[in-house]
């Protein structure tokens, strides 16, 4: 489809402090159809307490704007928030999806949280997309591109003009997503980045992290070629020069504060834990799952 044939959504980037994430709104403006990418659930792991906060925010810009939810995608299974795929699912009837390799990370956390009654086959979600895979969000055309590296089941959602990349390209200055969660894989993510890059460079790039490096105001969009010409991470290295710049950084990183309660919830599509006899509900926590992560 020639340049400026390529349709162009509106994106609405919801910036949520706490873990530095952006929620994202991509709807169409001919037919008010839209998409929920990546959206949080909030969490105090100091109380345990959850909320809908941010959630209750997207809600309000829908119903605000007339939109239709046509999907609610989820890039990967998050290490850092708890995803509110299934609270907004129950608020919009919205079918839920991710890419279809989740299944694989669902097999690696069920070991880890020693859980053999976890169905690791994706039937949490409505609909897993295959790599390549074309949906439409009203009249906009889009497709996934599986990109791992960060996880195993990363993907990029492609939507007219837009690619939602979260955790793999950062704004340039911020560089790329860490690559030592367990799946992870340097090698795997320079290449699914170059996938990325090899985008139109005019094509708006959309990552789901910001931290504001030296105290700067938080932004989250970006084009490929402004990707190619400046990301710190990735001009003037070659495969083996990102590796090796990777893998030495994540070993000065500690996990993530909310990896262990996260990933259990975010592996059943944002489903908490069913209640117990006495109605709570309650996370499982491994000790010494993540050996060799930093400290601080």
């Amino acid at each position: 489809m020639p340049a400026n044939l390529i349709a162009k959504p509106e994106v609405k980037g919801f910036y949520e402090c706490r873990t530095g994430s952006i929620q994202y709104v991509v709807s169409d403006p001919a037919t008010k159809r839209c998409v929920i990418i990546d959206p949080v659930l909030d969490f105090d792991e100091k109380s345990g307490a959850t909320a809908t906060v941010q959630a209750d925010l997207i809600l309000d810009y829908v119903t605000g704007n007339d939109l239709t939810v046509d999907w609610i995608l989820d890039t990967h299974p998050h290490a850092d928030h708890f995803s509110a795929a299934a609270y907004l699912k129950g608020k919009t009837g919205a079918p839920i999806a991710i890419g279809a390799e989740i299944r694989q990370v669902q097999c690696l956390w069920k070991k880890i949280y020693n859980w053999p009654e976890l169905a690791a086959d994706g039937s949490q979600w409505d609909h897993l997309f295959a790599d390549g895979e074309r949906f439409s969000v009203g009249s906009m055309e889009a497709y996934v591109i599986h990109s791992p590296g960060h996880t195993l089941a990363s993907v990029t959602y492609v939507i007219g003009d837009a690619a939602f990349v979260h955790d793999t390209i950062f704004m340039p200055d911020s560089g790329t997503a860490r690559a030592d969660f367990p799946g992870g894989d340097a090698r795997q993510l320079w290449r699914s980045i170059n996938a990325i890059l090899a985008l139109p460079d005019e094509t708006r790039v959309f990552t789901g992290h910001d931290y504001r490096p030296d105290g700067r105001e938080a932004r989250w969009e970006s084009t490929v070629g402004e990707e190619k010409r400046c990301n710190a991470h990735v001009v003037g290295l070659t495969e083996d020069d990102f590796v090796q710049l990777r893998q030495a950084r994540d070993k000065s990183l500690p996990m993530p504060k909310l990896i262990l309660h996260a990933l259990q919830v975010n592996i059943c599509g944002g489903r908490l834990p069913e209640p117990e006899s006495n109605g709570a509900r309650y996370l499982k926590f491994p000790l010494n799952a993540l050996l060799g992560a930093a400290w601080n």
